[in-house]
């Protein structure tokens, strides 16, 4: 087809349908993954009423490593190649390292790090062959930011993802394949319902530290258009980035041991 295809992991709420809804705006077909096939079917249609694009619903658990694999063997047998690439499925682990199951972390580890390694590397060679290429990897400020304690994994995999995003903007910028690592803070989705922490959270953070799904799936594909490596939507979250490179890492662990609990759920 002559449209361009995005595919969107995690597309079945929050920034993951908004980055999907954002690329359909903007000309490309949509094949969006995730474990709820009623979302993706109900977003699909949405998709396609609204802006004339094909949208494909294609379910699958990233915590298989089977999965990417079958993601874009999918898209293969239905004669699509992968022009842009949205790596957003993810979630929160709960509780402190050792009280936590290594099969619970090992599956952490799979959805929010080896996944998305795995779906860029695989898509990554057409894209150059193509000279053009989006990748957008949804990481976030936690990863800008020192550790702290609980979801002890979830800001480590966000920094390698900031990384990982940076090396990959290198490499693909003589080839025309863009690459972003964004970094948005907190964001109204359900990502604070599904981990089961968002009275906690919402009771600790003032609502100007909050930014909407949509406004940071557009601050996203800016972003990744301009090729811009990093990106962190939103002032606060801005500055708080900023301020986390200048202050002394003893200061700013100590700030966390004391702040953390307001956030984490151990």
């Amino acid at each position: 087809m002559d449209r361009r295809l995005a595919l969107v992991t995690g597309a079945s709420a929050g920034i993951g349908a908004a980055l999907a809804r954002m690329f359909a705006s903007h000309g490309y077909d949509v094949a969006m993954t995730a474990r709820r096939m009623e979302r993706l079917e109900a977003l699909g249609e949405e998709i396609r009423l609204r802006w004339g694009v094909e949208a494909l619903p294609v379910p699958a658990d990233l915590a298989d490593p089977e999965g990417p694999g079958q993601i874009l063997d999918a898209l293969t047998a239905h004669g699509r190649s992968v022009d842009a690439l949205v790596n957003n499925a993810g979630y929160g682990l709960p509780g402190s390292y050792g009280e936590t199951s290594w099969a619970d972390q090992q599956a952490f580890l799979q959805v929010m790090l080896t996944a998305p390694c795995e779906l860029a590397h695989r898509v990554l060679p057409g894209m150059i062959a193509r000279r053009f290429g989006r990748i957008v990897n949804v990481a976030s400020l936690a990863g800008l930011i020192p550790g702290s304690a609980g979801h002890t994994l979830y800001g480590p995999t966000k920094s390698f993802l900031v990384k990982f995003s940076q090396g990959l903007h290198l490499e693909g910028q003589p080839h025309g394949v863009h690459v972003t690592a964004l970094c948005p803070g907190f964001t109204y989705s359900e990502f604070h319902d599904v981990n089961g922490t968002r009275s906690q959270v919402s009771s600790a953070t003032p609502t100007w530290m909050w930014m909407g799904s949509d406004e940071v799936a557009a601050a996203g594909y800016e972003a990744v258009e301009a090729n811009r490596a990093v990106c962190v939507p939103g002032a606060p979250n801005k500055a708080i980035a900023a301020l986390a490179k200048l202050v002394p890492d003893e200061w700013a662990l100590a700030l966390m041991a004391s702040q953390g609990s307001r956030f984490r759920k151990l």
